[in-house]
């Protein structure tokens, strides 16, 4: 009984890290897969939005804490909100200097602000408390969830030890459903949106940009748009890390499980593929 429900614990905790994954996957596949952006500061975007959400939702600093900054305690969901914001302004800003490079060029000049980014955190105490990190960050409805679980089970004294063990786990299948959602809304979006007439020009830009040029579009537009609606949806995947993790700090945003795991996620499933990107996280996160 006892191995079996360890086994358990691990599938669901499996299933939540993969669909994280899959979430930065599908931002990946909008900058690379439909566009052609050889983006490799993934973990930059993704730090980004894990810390503006600790920030804004998370308690205030400790008596023994660098940071002097953030502690808002608002609810999770304006957190999630500005992890997608902040990551947006961000990529706005860096696709503006940016994205008029040639690829190579991009993908050194990504990853060099992404190690910025990250250095940044590791280094300014007043912001990130550097490598002490923020923990405590609260997870979305934990008290309402774990108040219903113990007024159920102080009910139900008479219950079987597995399900008793079952329903005490209730947060993490809940947490399990939300992250699900977040993925499902966005594989849908990202269906839609690619086989719109938006997507299109996204899809000719990625083949050749002289021709989408020729046809009158403003092809560093466009490329900026997918660039930031990219970041945004990594933004909206380090929310979703750091309200499950509990603690973030810089070394959780190594280039290596940060970008290069992501890019091996979208290349085993196949780029410009939603549904290659989030089968590819399931099968690199199982390995």
């Amino acid at each position: 009984m006892d191995t079996f429900i360890g086994i358990l614990n691990y599938l669901v905790f499996f299933a939540i890290t993969a669909g994280i994954y899959a979430v930065l996957c599908l931002g990946l596949n909008i900058q690379w897969g439909y566009t052609g952006l050889f983006n490799i500061g993934i973990a930059g975007f993704f730090a980004v939005g894990a810390y503006t959400s600790a920030l804004l939702s998370g308690p205030p600093p400790g008596p023994l804490d660098w940071r002097t900054v953030g502690g808002f305690q608002l609810p999770w969901v304006v957190g999630l909100l500005g992890a997608i914001i902040a990551s947006g302004i961000i990529a706005f800003l860096v696709g503006l200097l940016t994205l008029r490079l040639k690829e190579d060029y991009l993908a050194i000049a990504t990853i060099g602000i992404a190690e910025v980014i990250r250095l940044i955190l590791k280094n300014e105490g007043w912001l990130s408390n550097t490598v002490w990190g923020i923990k405590h960050i609260p997870s979305p409805f934990h008290q309402p969830i774990k108040a219903g679980v113990s007024s159920f089970l102080k009910g139900h004294p008479h219950l079987s030890p597995w399900l008793v063990h079952f329903i005490s786990n209730a947060y993490n299948w809940f947490y399990l459903a939300l992250v699900l959602v977040i993925l499902g809304l966005l594989y849908w979006t990202s269906e839609r949106s690619i086989r719109s007439p938006w997507g299109r020009v996204l899809r000719t830009i990625r083949e050749d940009e002289a021709v989408a040029a020729m046809s009158g579009k403003n092809v560093f537009s466009f490329k900026l748009q997918s660039f930031v609606l990219g970041a945004m949806v990594m933004g909206m995947a380090g929310s979703l890390y750091a309200h499950y993790a509990k603690f973030i700090d810089a070394s959780s945003f190594e280039p290596l499980y940060g970008t290069f795991f992501i890019w091996v996620m979208l290349i085993v499933g196949g780029s410009g593929n939603s549904k290659g990107a989030v089968l590819g996280a399931r099968r690199i996160t199982g390995l």
